[in-house]
C-alpha cells in the first residue's frame, strides 16, 4: 500500500497527534509548572477526577464512612487533566507519573502518599480493615480480580474507548481489536457473576469498588456511549452485578466527587464533608 506508515528508526515527537488530550501529551514526565497542592483540614487528601480510576477511590471512602470509620473522612480537590494540572509540581510530589487519583494520609507524623488507584484501595482497605477479607485465601482472590482491572481496563479505556470514542479519526482495525477484546474482557465478568453475588466471591470488596466504574458504567451506558455497539444486553449477570452496586448509596455519592460534568445533582468539583455530597444529590428532581 502506497500510503502505508513506516515506523522511523528512531521516534520522535514532532507535532501533536491530534484528539482531545493532545495539547497535554509529551513523551517526557515531571512537573510543568510550579503550584502547590490545596490542603483541607480532613486526615485524608485527595486529588483527583470522577474518571472510573478516580471513582473507585471516593467509593471507598463513602463507604467507609457509612460504615462508621470516622478516621476516613477526608478532603477531595478536583485535578482537570484537560489543563494539565496533574503536572503541577504539588501534583508530581504525590504522583511523580502525573495520573489521578493521588492521595496524601496525613493522619500520623508523616504524611503517607499512595499513588495508583489499585495501590490506593488496598491501602485504606488495610488501614482501616474494611472491604478486603481476612481470610487468606479469600484476600487472594479479590486481589486476583483487583490485579486483572489493574491489567484489563487499559484496554477498555486507552483501547476501545479511545479508539471508539475520542481519536480525531476513526478507523476499523484498531476499533474492531479493542471492541473483541472488551467483549472477551466482558465474558470474563459476566461467567465470574453466574457462580458469586460479587466479583470475588459473595462479599462485597474492593474488587467490585475497582471494577465496577469502568465495566459496571459502560454496560449501564454510562461510558462512551457504547452499550449497544457491545451488546452488553448479552451478559445479564454483569447487568444485574452492575445495576446492584448502582444502587448503593455510597457509589452514589462517590461518583459525583471530583466530578465537573453532567447533571447539575452529579455535579461536586470539590469535597470538604458530607454535608457537600448531601447539598448536591438534594437537587436531584
Amino acid at each position: 500500500m502506497s500510503n502505508e506508515y513506516v515506523p522511523p528508526k528512531v521516534w520522535t515527537m514532532n507535532q501533536e497527534n491530534g484528539g482531545q488530550w493532545a495539547s497535554i501529551n509529551r513523551p517526557d514526565s515531571g512537573a510543568r509548572h510550579q503550584k502547590e497542592l490545596a490542603i483541607g483540614s480532613n486526615p485524608i487528601q485527595l486529588h483527583s477526577l470522577a474518571t472510573p480510576n478516580g471513582q473507585k477511590v471516593t467509593i471507598i471512602l463513602e463507604e467507609l464512612l457509612a460504615k462508621g470509620v470516622k478516621e476516613a473522612e477526608y478532603d477531595a480537590y478536583l485535578i482537570n487533566i484537560g489543563e494539565g494540572e496533574q503536572f503541577s509540581s504539588g501534583f508530581v510530589d504525590i504522583n511523580p507519573n502525573s495520573k489521578i487519583p493521588a492521595l496524601s494520609d496525613n493522619s500520623g507524623a508523616k504524611a503517607v502518599r499512595v499513588f495508583e488507584s489499585g495501590a490506593i484501595l488496598v491501602y485504606l482497605a488495610d488501614k482501616f480493615g474494611h472491604f478486603i477479607p481476612k481470610d487468606f485465601a479469600l484476600r487472594t482472590e479479590t486481589l486476583n480480580w483487583l490485579f486483572w482491572l489493574q491489567g484489563a481496563a487499559p484496554y477498555l479505556g486507552g483501547g476501545f474507548g479511545h479508539f471508539y470514542a475520542y481519536a480525531p479519526e476513526k478507523f476499523e482495525y484498531p476499533i474492531n481489536r479493542f471492541a473483541m477484546e472488551t467483549k472477551r474482557q466482558l465474558d470474563v465478568l459476566d461467567k465470574q457473576l453466574a457462580k458469586h453475588a460479587f466479583i470475588a466471591g459473595d462479599e462485597y470488596t474492593i474488587a467490585d469498588m475497582a471494577i465496577w466504574p469502568w465495566y459496571g458504567s459502560l454496560v449501564l451506558g454510562h461510558l462512551y456511549d457504547a452499550a449497544e455497539f457491545l451488546d452488553v444486553a448479552s451478559y445479564p449477570n454483569l447487568v444485574r452485578w452492575a445495576n446492584i452496586i448502582a444502587q448503593r448509596q455510597a457509589v452514589k455519592r462517590g461518583r459525583i466527587v471530583n466530578r465537573s460534568w453532567g447533571e447539575e445533582w452529579e455535579q461536586l468539583p470539590n469535597r470538604h464533608s458530607a454535608a457537600d455530597i448531601d447539598e448536591v444529590l438534594n437537587k436531584q428532581p
